[in-house]
């Protein structure tokens, strides 16, 4: 059998992934889209949760589809590419890693420092950056508000996860989206750059952050489709 991971991004829902999802499924995937701790509820529930919740939920859904699967591959937007790609150096085992619009760049320290800032200042919020779509038909379910304390805990995570970024041997797929106003493409670049597993970059020339669910969405399926159809079924 075959299996995927799927992961959401930051403030986002399984409703965000849920298109590609149902794809790899529907291609004979056994798959796990879990929603991440904090999210699905609340930004308040949000800012009591950080990296150590979701790497903590996105193994976990890791165990279970390796459980059943002989070959498996991690799947992830945004935040969830980074913590895809963190599974997939943890476990050399994993047979592909695609991403889409990921973000794996630790922001600069200065910008922490800002954000540190707010907090001890008594602003526990920034605007939310959910449903960067260019579609007009299409939205994002996500939250309105930014917890300060959950981007400071992934920016943290980011830093851990960079150096080992080396142990992705897999063959590696990165979608990304030529205009996206949430995360640089440069991040991108920076994980195609680090991985050791060779590396296929598609760009998607009409869709925002949120590819998912934009107007490349069926090209992004069928290109994550058969990515993971060929990396699972070459052993």
């Amino acid at each position: 059998m075959i299996g995927a991971v799927v992961l959401h991004g930051l403030t986002g829902s399984t409703q965000s992934v849920a298109g590609l999802a149902g794809a790899l499924a529907a291609a004979g995937f056994e798959v796990e889209a879990p929603m991440l701790p904090g999210h699905g509820t609340s930004p308040e529930d949000l800012a009591r949760h950080g990296w150590a919740d979701w790497v903590a939920a996105a193994e976990a859904s890791y165990a279970l589809v390796a459980a059943r699967c002989d070959r498996v591959v991690a799947v992830g937007l945004s935040m969830g590419g980074a913590l895809a790609a963190g599974i997939a150096a943890a476990h050399p085992e994993v047979a592909g890693l695609a991403v889409v619009n990921p973000l794996v760049d630790p922001p600069a320290p200065a910008f922490r420092s800002a954000l540190e800032g707010f907090l001890a200042a008594g602003e526990p919020f920034l605007p939310g950056v959910g449903s960067d779509i260019a579609d007009p038909d299409a939205r994002e379910v996500a939250y309105d508000r930014l917890p300060i304390a959950a981007l400071l805990s992934m920016s943290l995570g980011l830093e851990d996860l960079l150096p080992r970024l080396a142990g992705v041997r897999c063959p590696v797929l990165v979608l990304s989206s030529r205009h996206d106003h949430v995360v640089p493409s440069v991040s991108g670049d920076v994980l195609a750059d680090a991985v050791t597993g060779p590396v296929e970059r598609v760009w998607l020339e009409r869709s925002f952050h949120v590819a998912t669910l934009d107007l490349d969405r069926d090209e992004l399926e069928r290109r994550v489709v058969e990515f993971a159809t060929r990396t699972t079924s070459n052993w």
